[in-house]
């Protein structure tokens, strides 16, 4: 069996995204690379669980004239690689309003992970490491330290990315309570009030089409 994802990458521009990309797919790092304008993608084939997974890597650009053209990039989606530079702290606080962003467009089924780029030349681990797991624990992410010069977490990322879309399409991982755990679940009472205005609807839409047909009737039977 073999499948086809779609990844985005977001963040801020000049935080390594494409840097990451063609580390991914080439195995090759530029120190002088431009930043994206608008969005590009490559192409990579990964073995993951004995399936064979093509990934479509898109990678978007961050600067904030380009923002408007994001969710049309987003869209298709399973996967997102939220990059921060763990040189400006800055750069970690922003994820949260990308995750947003993409999460209005694909919903909470999109499997994240988030990319501490640049861990090379980060000096103090521990400042950026506390807040940044706090980060991707509020959100349901899973968090990388990444290298785009040297390649370090780069490859362990994308595969464990890839083994969590893969468990989604499949049906997911269930623990006791029966929910997935590959994903960010809305609560149960989020979860049921939904199920309910659905329900509420359904009975409304049925209870005004029962009327129309009974007047239909009515009118017929006048009428002859």
């Amino acid at each position: 069996m073999s499948h086809k994802f779609k990844i985005v990458l977001l963040g801020e521009g000049r935080v390594g995204k494409t840097s990451i990309v063609k580390r991914f797919v080439e195995n090759t790092f530029d120190s002088g690379q431009i930043s994206t304008i608008q969005a590009s993608f490559l192409k990579k084939t990964l073995t993951v669980q004995k399936k064979s997974c093509t990934l479509a890597v898109w990678d978007t650009a961050g600067q904030e004239k380009f923002r408007a053209l994001g969710p049309i990039y987003y869209r298709g989606a399973q996967g997102a690689v939220l990059v921060y530079d763990t040189t400006d702290i800055q750069t970690l606080d922003r994820v949260r309003d990308w995750i947003e962003e993409l999460r209005k467009v694909l919903g909470r089924s999109v499997s994240l992970v988030i990319a501490g780029n640049k861990f090379d030349r980060l000096k103090k681990k521990q400042e950026v490491e506390n807040e940044a797991l706090e980060l991707a624990k509020s959100v349901g992410a899973v968090h990388f330290f990444t290298s785009a010069k040297t390649g370090q977490g780069i490859e362990e990322m994308m595969k464990n990315l890839t083994e969590r879309m893969v468990e989604t399409v499949s049906g997911g991982k269930s623990n006791k309570s029966g929910k997935r755990t590959n994903f960010l679940i809305v609560s149960d009472s989020e979860s049921d009030e939904e199920i309910n205005n659905n329900s509420q609807n359904k009975k409304e839409s049925g209870k005004n089409n029962g009327k129309k047909k009974k007047k239909k009737k009515n009118n017929s039977e006048g009428c002859c």
